[in-house]
């Protein structure tokens, strides 16, 4: 009997992995966090499967109730969270508790909410020579924060930021950010992302909280910032530049391609 946390991606259905969706569809049991996972993952198996159970109203202890029920009748369980599930996905206590009961758990990967959002936006978010870091954070709340972790101390880097569970202390982001990035600095703030009522804002550290109010974003959004989202000056990156060889293209080219010759050497028995 195994567990598997599975990421089911940012909501669009189409973006779970074909793995997930494989182990959803055997999973007897299926235990999934309903206020962020759209029930529409489970059609395939609503009928067939034992169990499929809404846990966004039910505290830590009841899940690892059902887990040890499914574990002493030999029945695989479905952990489905919303996007990856090793970023915000509550998943550690779970982990800890499953250790200490001698429960073996696997952890599927999934399409997290900054790629669906940096796809909506139509973004590329490593430009060369603009930046090639990307900070997943959170805004401090009742979660414990380490001093070194606060916003400031991130935005001194410069980097691309992708603040998670912040969206109502927007104001306070914006103050924090702009001794840092400008107040001319682009920010997109990504609502609900690729479920059918998504929504999403796009301006400035100057103006993004005006936007953000008239919109009426209280939760599920994702904020980010950098000067990235809006900018056109960047270099060509070098991995299909032509004055430079890497291994795959070699600066003198041979009389044959790569492919032919590699035919040439390994010949199809």
């Amino acid at each position: 009997m195994t567990v598997y946390f599975i990421g089911a991606g940012p909501g669009d259905p189409e973006l779970i992995t074909v793995k997930a969706q494989k182990l959803i569809n055997r999973c007897p049991v299926i235990l999934y966090a309903g206020s962020l996972v759209p029930r529409d993952i489970f059609a395939a198996v609503e009928d067939s499967a034992e169990k499929i159970i809404d846990t966004a109203s039910i505290h830590l202890n009841e899940i690892i109730e059902y887990i040890k029920a499914a574990h002493q009748e030999g029945k695989d369980v479905a952990r489905v969270h919303s996007g990856d599930p090793s970023l915000y996905g509550a998943i550690g206590e779970q982990i800890r508790r499953l250790e200490q009961l001698d429960i073996d758990y696997e952890i599927i990967p999934g399409v997290t909410a900054t790629s669906a959002s940096a796809a909506w936006l139509g973004k590329e978010l490593t430009l060369s020579g603009v930046t090639q870091t990307i900070i997943l954070t959170r805004y401090e709340g009742k979660t414990p924060f380490p001093e070194r972790e606060r916003l400031p101390a991130l935005a001194a880097s410069g980097a691309t930021l992708a603040i998670h569970l912040g969206v109502t202390r927007i104001h306070k982001i914006v103050e924090e950010l702009v001794p840092f990035y400008g107040e001319d600095c682009p920010v997109a703030v990504c609502y609900r992302t690729s479920w059918p009522d998504q929504d999403k804002v796009v301006g400035t550290l100057q103006d993004i909280v005006a936007k953000v109010r008239e919109k009426k974003f209280t939760r599920t959004a994702l904020i980010l910032v950098g000067p990235v989202l809006g900018t056109d000056e960047f270099r060509d990156s070098y991995l299909y530049d032509e004055s430079k060889a890497h291994v795959y293209r070699p600066k003198v080219k041979p009389d044959k391609p790569r492919s032919a010759q590699m035919k040439l050497v390994h010949p199809k028995s």
